[in-house]
């Protein structure tokens, strides 16, 4: 199956959005079904760095490991997950507009499905993420833009 993107523009600089998205602890605060995120060590976020973002799936809180595997400021980055049923594969790319005081904000994400993930991916996940995505990036919007209700 193809990866699901959504893309929206945020009045704020690119360096502003990318040290934002690429916060893990600001993941709750504009994901709807984040519910919390540790990341696996104290350094600074890096290639190579794991995360652990619980996520709320249906009634149940399942965490899952993601791990960076690109990390471009202020343009791209990239993880996947590593464990669990469901895992995410997550490109974000971001694009000056105009003078450079705006952004465009493209998220695509994938799944690899293994054991139940064969089944929750193609049943409830894609079109769980297809409806969420949309609402997420306006929060994100929202938040960097200042009028965050």
């Amino acid at each position: 199956m193809s990866a699901i993107k959504e893309t929206i523009d945020i009045a704020r600089r690119p360096e502003d959005v990318f040290s934002y998205v690429t916060d893990p602890s600001h993941l709750p605060e504009w994901q709807a079904s984040a519910v919390s995120v540790r990341q696996v060590d104290d350094a600074p976020l890096a290639v190579g760095s794991r995360v652990v973002v619980t996520r709320r799936v249906g009634r149940r809180e399942i965490p899952m490991t993601m791990q960076v595997d690109e990390l471009e400021a202020p343009r791209s980055w990239h993880m996947h997950g590593i464990d669990g049923p469901v895992r995410g594969d997550v490109t974000g790319t971001i694009e000056p507009l105009g003078d450079g005081e705006r952004s465009r904000l493209t998220l695509s994400l994938d799944f690899e499905a293994h054991g139940i993930g064969k089944l929750l991916v193609p049943l409830v996940v894609r079109s769980n993420v297809r409806k969420e995505m949309p609402r997420n990036e306006e929060r994100l919007k929202a938040l960097l833009e200042g009028s965050a209700t």
